[in-house]
């Protein structure tokens, strides 16, 4: 992505329209057809759950906290017919950027829904979210209501066919080079482990808009996201770094110790698993 705020808001209306839209958010029944089993949806509303932020997950595959095993980004990496392609796809602290793809079969074995306060009513994969997020999540939206936030779940999951119908919009309406900048290509969108969720206050012509970093909402969400596990992804300043334009609505699941550290500091993702191969 560029820095032109411009040429993000052109995008991004281009984004919300299809994100926004049915037709390009598959329901939740296509998860049928890949697992055998799925867990049951929670009923959407106002979130119930705890107040305190999720517990750290235990060490263990798929469910590892980075700060016990800290891999260099080198280490987590093959290439598979000529893509650069992650090894650890099921791990809390996988990085997936344009360098990194995940398999192309892809699917987290262990997605959810949630219980917060969505923008939009139909069932679709969107909704979604891995177990750890789902649950740190929860908790996050409970202490926003507490301390008088009001967010909503925009857009989690997303499937290696829904990111491929994205960005081929993204082509057809702004042409090859413009979708190259601001979205991904099929298979190296983070949205696609499970682990990523897009956040907005109630105010609609901030959702998805680097102008929801000056809301309350935004600006809460920065201070607080950290206590339960989450980072802004997409940080202000860092776009040589992640590729990506700022995103502060752009929240991202890697444990509570990780975020804190990453956070604190004001660094990325990338800058904090560099630095295992440096050391």
């Amino acid at each position: 992505m560029n820095k032109k705020v411009s040429g993000l808001a052109m995008a991004t209306a281009v984004c919300m329209a299809t994100l926004m839209s049915g037709c390009e958010a598959p329901s939740l029944d296509f998860l049928s057809s890949k697992k055998e089993q799925v867990s049951q949806p929670a009923s959407t509303g106002d979130s119930s759950g705890t107040e305190t932020p999720a517990e750290e997950p235990s060490t263990g595959h798929g469910q590892g906290s980075s700060a016990a095993h800290k891999p260099s980004m080198e280490e987590t990496i093959q290439t598979v017919e000529g893509i650069p392609t992650v090894t650890n796809p099921e791990e809390l602290y996988v990085i997936v950027n344009k360098q990194r793809a995940l398999p192309s079969d892809y699917v987290p074995s262990d997605l959810t829904e949630p219980n917060v306060p969505f923008p939009f009513k139909d069932k679709v994969e969107k909704r979604l979210l891995r177990e750890p997020a789902a649950r740190a999540l929860e908790a996050l939206f409970a202490q926003a209501k507490q301390d008088g936030i009001e967010l909503y779940a925009v857009s989690g999951y997303r499937s290696y066919k829904t990111q491929k119908s994205l960005y081929e919009t993204y082509v057809r309406t702004q042409g090859e080079a413009h979708a190259a900048a601001f979205s991904a290509v099929p298979g190296k969108s983070e949205h696609q482990t499970g682990l990523a969720m897009d956040v907005s206050g109630l105010d609609q012509a901030t959702r998805l808009e680097q102008t929801f970093a000056d809301t309350p909402e935004g600006m809460w969400l920065a201070e607080k996201c950290a206590a339960f596990g989450f980072i802004i992804r997409y940080p202000k300043g860092k776009e040589d770094i992640t590729g990506y334009a700022y995103e502060p609505w752009h929240l991202r699941y890697v444990g509570v110790e990780t975020a804190e550290e990453i956070m604190s500091r004001g660094i990325t993702l990338e800058e904090y698993f560099q630095e295992s191969s440096s050391s």
